[in-house]
């Protein structure tokens, strides 16, 4: 048995994302992928059973990433509206300096894939986003409704913003920030 480099491990997941986000799902393959992380095809197969293994380990990887950065600075003991601010601050940071991942996401997303490969292991990463809507719900600071609606109306705005940031058609600084955190938070207060 081959042992496992974590160098071509990530080699292999940024060449995979950066194909995707390229050619897209229908026309990669596994040897395009090895030939963009420089490893042999074979190599591939040492850390991934398929490409759909290999897809799944990935985004998994990339919402964790994603749902770290979104957390950063953030815990039971931050005010609700702080927390809130720093989350849309936090998710405008990670989607700006992590573009391929964002696109990847936005891609994998809206594909198939997300139906077959059943990501419900990433809906853990999120959980402490949940907990803290909810104890703003408990606190009477946010409205009592299903806490996935609350997330989507500070999730969504930044990202819209972003896709439209990285068209050329808007730039998405801190005044731009500051102004759909504020519609958000005026959307999802109690």
């Amino acid at each position: 048995m081959r042992h496992k480099d974590d160098n071509k491990n990530e080699a292999i997941f940024q060449a995979t994302i950066q194909l995707l986000n390229e050619i897209g799902f229908s026309d990669i393959s596994m040897s395009k992928i090895a030939k963009r992380a420089n490893v042999s095809p074979s190599t591939i197969y040492v850390y991934f059973e398929n490409k759909e293994d290999m897809l799944k380990k990935l985004y998994l990887n990339v919402k964790e990433k994603m749902s770290l950065k979104m957390l950063d600075g953030i815990n039971e003991m931050t005010p609700i509206q702080a927390g809130f601010e720093l989350f849309m601050s936090n998710l405008k940071d990670f989607v700006l300096d992590n573009k391929d991942y964002f696109l990847f996401l936005e891609q994998f997303t809206n594909s198939p894939f997300i139906e077959r490969l059943c990501l419900d292991e990433s809906i853990g990463y999120f959980k402490p986003i949940l907990d803290f809507v909810e104890r703003g719900q408990e606190q009477h600071i946010l409205k009592k409704v299903d806490a996935h609606l609350l997330l989507i109306y500070c999730y969504y705005p930044v990202t819209q913003l972003a896709k439209e940031h990285f068209k050329g058609t808007l730039v998405f600084n801190q005044e731009k920030l500051k102004e759909i955190t504020q519609m958000s938070w005026d959307a999802i207060q109690a």
